[in-house]
């Protein structure tokens, strides 16, 4: 009677402890991560301004900083007044020839007029070669001058061209000079303060976006045959008081290689030495953060 009692007794405590152990199921775990991208300097000078707070969300293409750039718009007025300089020594070609095409032009109305005394026996012919070897003569000037200011003008439109690629560079670093956020996300850490000095490749802000998170989980061998890519499972997060959030997750990711099983990772089966990486994508909405665990579950 009393063995009958007790199993009375016993009965309700099996089965909560049964149904806490059916709500603690799950088929992996593991922990949240997000692509954290470091944001560095891309100039050299001090920060004059560096608007980033930790936790702050930015947008891309968002200016949040400057670097002083006072010698780099020194530098970018001396190039354009070089340019400037060589532009305008440039020859003008047809302005400079013009005085000996004039001179051809005479020339050439001499040989006609010779031509016409020689024909009525007037002129002898020796004018007529001297005035055709003074126009030909001419020509060749010309020709000549042609070339050389060709070439001058040549030289000095790659000078030119030179200088507008060293332009183009000091606008490059200047540009660099302005700080902007590539991606949207939450800043994560700040690295710098404003009027501290900032060379190219120093740390500011590291940055994350975390619309979309990714779990990252352990699996045994075992487990392997069971899951693919692209596959929806179930993820949920502890909310408290023995209380689960779930989240519809894909699988995109399963390591093709194994490996020990990390300590602080649990899996479903404990005996199990080897493990696999899968990664979870789970959308994210505002509840769960980078490093927080997540439990991932496949099978009912």
């Amino acid at each position: 009677m009393k063995i009958n009692k007790l199993l009375l007794l016993l009965i309700p405590s099996l089965f909560i402890i049964s149904c806490g152990n059916k709500e603690n199921q799950f088929d992996a775990s593991g922990s949240f991560e997000a692509v954290e991208t470091i944001l560095s300097a891309e100039a050299n000078g001090q920060i004059l301004k560096l608007d980033v707070q930790e936790g702050q969300v930015l947008n891309p293409g968002e200016v949040v900083g400057l670097i002083d750039s006072t010698q780099l718009h020194i530098s970018r007025l001396q190039l354009k007044q070089n340019k400037k300089a060589i532009l305008i020594g440039k020859p003008t070609i047809n302005i400079q020839t013009e005085s000996l095409k004039n001179q051809l032009a005479n020339a050439e109305l001499d040989v006609n007029r010779t031509q016409k005394l020689v024909k009525g026996g007037v002129a002898s012919q020796k004018q007529l070669d001297d005035a055709n070897a003074k126009a030909a003569i001419l020509r060749s000037q010309i020709c000549a001058q042609e070339n050389s200011l060709q070439t001058t003008t040549e030289s000095m439109t790659e000078q030119a061209n030179t200088v507008a690629e060293q332009l183009k560079g000091t606008n490059d670093q200047l540009d660099k000079c302005v700080i902007k956020n590539p991606i949207k996300g939450v800043v994560l850490a700040k690295y710098a303060e404003q009027y501290e000095m900032a060379i190219i490749g120093k740390p500011l802000y590291k940055i994350a976006n975390t619309e979309t998170l990714d779990l990252r989980a352990y699996i045994t061998g075992t487990q392997l045959p069971q899951i693919k890519m692209g596959q929806q499972v179930t993820v949920r997060i502890d909310q408290g008081n023995d209380k689960y959030k779930e989240y519809s997750g894909i699988i995109t990711w399963i390591s093709d290689k194994s490996e020990f099983s990390p300590k602080t990772i649990q899996t479903k089966d404990e005996r199990a030495n080897l493990v696999y990486a899968i990664k979870v994508k789970v959308k994210n909405d505002g509840y769960i953060k980078i490093g927080m665990y997540g439990e991932v579950n496949w099978t009912k």
